[in-house]
């Protein structure tokens, strides 16, 4: 096992975490991103791996990044042409009937990343069962290829026929149409991306697909170019939405997969720690510079999602790890607003120019300006002391705001860091006790360069009894990107009812799912340690909404649909609350995970002490309380076994964890900082 290098493109900072399984050593750094060129801060990155280690060491490099996020974000991805079947070219456009605001009236609902004068109707039809009503006019289709060849503007093709979710032959078609008509424009078919029921969602999910295809392709095309010339040439592996890794040639053919690739690092590393500290829930926050992710691990395992939306009424159906994201983040920026309101972020100072303290050119203040005022971050140690902050430059810049609400320098900037605190509190509740979970039997993980300084103050205030700080939080996703393995999601909708269920058919779509992913799987090299899931979507028969139920057989048959409708009343019991025995079970679709598992770190642990380490000094801190000279402590001199009460400020080179007055901290054989009861597993 060679060694593994986890890397995690931010907003602000780009993460790396270099792993050598012969020592169990783990090294860490920081650069900063380069949002015109995410590929210029892993280079740059990459270099800085060179100073301490042999780089063409690396064996495995293991990347989350915003590049597909960003291109949707800010609309900068190809020009689109869609082809539908005749009478369907609207459904982009027509969209659903909710509204974001129902009392609204101006409210005008989002635009799909296609244009209407580049989406063509084509003659054919399947029918709901999958006969061929009408069969492809594959002229038409040849005809339309040589018209958007001429066009000479689009860049990028989705495809998207009615019912292709049960026969993909005419999309396919198509597509080999395309193919010899116009080979350098990719394209993008509704069965490969989401062969599954719902109009709408289909051709919004593909369209992003085409969307993202070109953006994606070329900016992974250039990373391999660059690295190849650097000499590394072995694994290189980009993270997707679902917390699994594949190929960079996968990744180029399949980029709506990279949707959420960032976030989801920390969550996957999230479950190690779980395992490790011994609890059965977590609720994650990751708040690095310029937003806040916050998800959770229930019962040992991340939470999955399918409704995912790039604006309100835009929605991606692909498997990914349920994250919310908000913006707050350490480089969230104060404003007044037209009440004379203090506010706190979404719009943050980003990479450049950065919080004022920076010393970049920014002038307007930042929460991490606001921190630096009331004594939480050290300036002399930021970065492991790399990067000196300008103390008096964020004090300034607090000032400009503390005047326009005509308050001192200090109150205003914890005023500033209350309310980011509120903002994600917010954040907490979408998945605690907006799902019904209770935040009393959870543990908030921490992480993110400013997530450890903002930990104690939101366990208080969303009644979160304990918290963990793992080691390296300021890479920390970065570092989960090292536990991840191969994944390959695949869903088909397969609608049958418990009256009048076709096992027959049940079975063929879940024997060619497993097939699917295990080829696919074997088509990236993944060839070991395969592992399959299987799960089903079924509801109530006139419901809307589907539960995900698991199953652990391979073959519907007489023996195991009874326990399959029974497990469908006990889900729909936990979710709910309540059951409807003997009432009709609707299943629309079969969902299979194939997993290959990698190689991943072994955590090395620690040398244990008894009772109160020694700190290495104190400093001024502002609290809720108000001052207190508090015990700072140097992280890496703390043992499993240590303990002691906050107030205290526990420093290393990416971040700071701050615990209130009377908090009690100890840590643990993995170095994790634990503060508070934890609850173990049951």
């Amino acid at each position: 096992m060679s060694d593994l290098v986890g890397i995690d493109v931010g907003g602000t900072f780009t993460d790396f975490v270099r792993y050598d399984p012969e020592t169990q050593a783990v090294d860490v750094w920081k650069t900063l991103s380069t949002p015109a060129d995410p590929i210029d801060g892993i280079i740059a990155g990459l270099d800085r791996s060179g100073e301490t280690a042999d780089i063409g060491a690396v064996g495995n490099i293991r990347f989350g990044t915003t590049i597909a996020t960003n291109a949707i974000l800010e609309r900068k991805g190809a020009t689109v042409a869609y082809l539908t079947t005749t009478g369907f070219r609207d459904v982009p456009f027509i969209q659903r009937g909710k509204r974001k605001s129902h009392y609204d009236i101006t409210w005008v609902k989002a635009k799909p990343l296609v244009k209407r004068r580049h989406c063509y109707e084509v003659d054919e039809r399947i029918l709901a069962r999958g006969e061929v009503y009408h069969p492809l006019d594959t002229e038409r289709v040849r005809a339309v290829a040589r018209e958007i060849k001429a066009l000479g503007r689009v860049e990028a093709v989705a495809i998207n026929f009615l019912f292709s979710f049960v026969t993909p032959d005419h999309e396919r078609e198509a597509q080999a149409i395309f193919a010899e008509e116009c080979p350098e424009i990719p394209v993008s078919i509704s069965y490969e991306v989401l062969p599954k029921w719902k109009e709408f969602e289909r051709s919004s999910t593909t369209i992003t697909d085409a969307y993202i295809k070109p953006v994606v392709g070329h900016h992974l095309g250039a990373m391999r170019e660059r690295l190849d010339a650097k000499g590394i040439t072995r694994h290189v592996a980009a993270i997707k939405s679902n917390g699994g890794e594949m190929t960079l040639e996968a990744a180029a053919r399949h980029p709506i997969q990279m949707t959420l690739s960032g976030p989801t690092g920390g969550v996957v590393g999230a479950k190690q720690i779980a395992r490790s500290v011994g609890v059965d829930h977590l609720v994650t926050l990751d708040m690095g510079g310029t937003s806040t992710d916050v998800s959770t691990v229930v019962g040992g395992n991340e939470s999955f999602t399918t409704s995912f939306e790039i604006e309100f009424g835009l929605p991606i159906q692909i498997p990914m790890i349920d994250i919310r994201t908000m913006g707050a983040g350490g480089g969230s920026l104060a404003w007044i607003d037209k009440g004379g309101m203090l506010r706190v972020g979404p719009e943050s100072a980003g990479a450049n120019p950065g919080p004022a303290c920076y010393g970049l050119g920014g002038a307007r203040a930042t929460a991490t300006d606001a921190n630096l005022v009331i004594g939480r971050i050290n300036p002399e140690n930021f970065l492991g002391g790399a990067m000196a902050l300008d103390a008096d430059a964020a004090r300034r810049a607090i000032a400009q705001v503390a005047g326009a609400i005509d308050k001192p320098v200090e109150e205003t900037a914890l005023a500033m860091v209350q309310i980011a605190n509120n903002n994600m509190i917010g954040a907490l509740r979408s998945v605690l006790t907006e799902r019904g979970l209770d935040p009393r039997d959870f543990t908030l993980l921490a992480f993110g360069g400013a997530g450890p300084v903002h930990v104690a103050d939101l366990m208080v205030n969303a009644n979160i009894p304990s918290g963990i700080v793992p080691n390296h939080p300021g890479q920390f996703s970065a570092f989960g990107f090292l536990m991840t393995d191969a994944r390959v999601d695949l869903e088909r909708t397969a609608q049958m009812t418990s009256a009048a269920f076709d096992a027959d058919h049940a079975n063929r779509v879940l024997s060619d799912l497993i097939g699917e992913g295990v080829a696919a799987l074997e088509e990236q090299g993944y060839r070991k340690n395969i592992e399959i899931q299987r799960s089903l979507e079924m509801r109530y028969l006139g419901q809307n909404h589907e539960l995900d139920v698991p199953i652990a057989f391979d073959r519907f048959d007489e023996g195991t649909l009874p326990g399959l409708w029974e497990a469908f009343h006990r889900a729909h019991r936990d979710r709910f609350n309540f059951d409807i025995p003997g009432e009709k079970i609707e299943m629309t679709s079969v969902k299979v995970t194939a997993v290959s598992v990698t190689d991943k770190p072994e955590l090395a642990e620690i040398g244990a002490a008894e009772g109160e380490p020694e700190p290495a000094g104190t400093r001024r801190v502002l609290f809720e309380e108000g001052w207190a000279e508090t015990p700072v402590h140097d992280r890496a001199r703390l043992r499993h076994g240590h303990r002691f009460e906050g107030p205290a400020l526990i420093e290393e080179p990416a971040s700071v964890t701050v615990v209130r007055p009377g908090q009690p901290v100890r840590i643990d054989r993995y170095s994790n900082i634990l503060i508070g009861e934890i609850a173990r597993s049951s």
